[in-house]
């Protein structure tokens, strides 16, 4: 990044950011299984919860990395969880009757919307996601928040996903700023404030759990903390430096 270069942008990721999407998951899954009257094939529904979130990170690993499409993580997820060979249409209706339950417990953290209403004057906002676009501006029209961000771009139509450097640049083209001007936020510290780092933009960790251990990395453990950091950071064009 450029020098004293000001911030002109804010980019956000969503799930796990301004998304309380691990909530929403264990919630709608913990439904969903009692509904399909699977909870007793795993003992208890904390096995089912925790052998759904794996093989979550393992299928999406998958379509990170271009080995499978987005309706195949998908899929495939969920042929592994029931342990039968469904087939695409099956898993479709499978996965639809989960994201019913799923839905139903969406919510913001609470900081999202007081940290977009204070940054709101100051810098232009946009998403850019490791989902699809279809999901993601559905959520946030949900969420009632779409209308606070000029673009929403996602790794299923890009081709290419978060870490990759041109997942970040294809959204400094669509806001038509270089990267040294935006800020990228986000819950993973290399998917998303490394990957932002090494794109040229300036990364920024929300670090909601309070693990630390990257000193490398800006780091804030709540939304509450983005605005004083844009605002005294020098690397954001203000005269001292925030810790």
């Amino acid at each position: 990044m450029r020098a004293g270069a000001p911030i002109r942008a804010v980019v956000w990721d969503i799930d796990d950011t301004i998304f309380d999407y691990a909530t929403a998951d264990t919630t709608g899954m913990r439904a969903h299984l009692t509904t399909e009257g699977l909870l007793g094939a795993f003992g208890t529904a904390e096995r089912a919860l925790a052998r759904w979130k794996a093989l979550t990170r393992e299928h999406w690993a998958r379509f990170e990395t271009g080995e499978v499409d987005w309706e195949g993580q998908r899929r495939d997820r969920v042929r592994a969880f029931v342990g039968e060979a469904l087939d695409d249409a099956e898993a479709d209706a499978w996965f639809t009757r989960y994201l019913a339950h799923y839905e139903a417990a969406w919510s913001l953290f609470p900081d999202t919307v007081p940290a977009l209403d204070t940054l709101a004057g100051t810098y232009r906002h946009a998403v850019l996601s490791n989902s699809s676009l279809h999901n993601q501006d559905r959520k946030l029209r949900a969420l009632g928040v779409r209308d606070r961000f000029e673009a929403v771009v996602c790794a299923a139509e890009l081709g290419v996903a978060k870490p990759e450097a041109a997942a970040f640049h294809a959204v400094c083209e669509q806001l038509d700023l270089a990267p040294h001007e935006v800020a990228y936020v986000g819950d993973q510290p290399d998917t998303d404030a490394r990957g932002a780092v090494e794109a040229g933009l300036t990364g920024i960790w929300l670090d909601r759990a309070e693990i630390g251990g990257r000193p490398e990395l800006v780091r804030i453990t709540g939304l509450d903390q983005l605005p004083p950091l844009l605002a005294r950071d020098t690397r954001f064009g203000a005269p001292e430096t925030f810790r």
